[in-house]
């Protein structure tokens, strides 16, 4: 009986999870009872949020209140952000390029504020809503900007931080490293734009250049 009993549980796990498109479905402490019964005394689900689109009844339990606001700003327009406890703010592209300048930054003694893949096609848009993000958040007392041009044209996000400054304003220390795609003219863009700029020319001159500006 306890056989007959596990086959249908052990079915009806699996019905869950796929036809909710669960990324996990842990059953702990799963106990059998002395008649034979199987009963799940606890569970963890989580799903793929790249599949609540098609699983409306799951995606309306969502409670926005319980979650970062900036965060779930930032989503609306497409970044990738996570808010940390530190002070310097970081704008990159690319999740990998932004994990290693958080890294650079803990090593040279002072603390990133958060976590900001603006991604490849970022226009001026998004990384102007990526500055309001970053600057909302008190704790900045800098901004670092590392961008390395693939998709996106060193030129574009050139534009977009001057187009950004002149829409927001910077009142703390940006330092800014380009590297990539059309990089001689985003940095002729940086230069001939009124915006007061430090300029970096690698991620460690970027990390110690920032960590100075926040001493001063």
């Amino acid at each position: 009986a306890s056989v007959r009993i596990a086959d249908r549980f052990m079915k009806a796990l699996c019905r869950l999870y796929v036809t909710h498109d669960c990324s996990l479905v842990e059953i702990n402490p799963l106990v059998v009872t002395s008649d034979g019964d199987i009963v799940a005394l606890d569970a963890k689900v989580s799903f793929d949020s790249n599949a609540l689109y098609r699983q409306k009844d799951i995606a309306a339990y969502r409670d926005l209140s319980e979650e970062e606001p900036t965060e779930v700003r930032a989503a609306e327009s497409d970044l990738s952000y996570i808010k940390l406890d530190g002070n310097i703010a970081c704008l990159v592209n690319g999740a990998g390029l932004a994990m290693s300048t958080m890294d650079i930054i803990k090593l040279h003694g002072a603390s990133p504020a958060n976590f900001l893949d603006v991604g490849g096609g970022a226009d001026k848009e998004q990384v102007t809503e990526a500055f309001r993000i970053l600057l909302s958040d008190s704790n900045v007392k800098a901004v670092l900007v590392n961008i390395f041009g693939g998709i996106a044209r060193c030129s574009t996000i050139a534009n977009a931080i001057v187009a950004a400054s002149q829409e927001i304003g910077f009142e703390i220390p940006l330092v800014v490293r380009l590297e990539g795609t059309e990089v001689e003219e985003g940095r002729r863009i940086l230069v001939e734009s009124d915006v007061d700029i430090i300029t970096a020319t690698d991620l460690t001159d970027a990390a110690t250049k920032v960590v100075a500006a926040i001493s001063e």
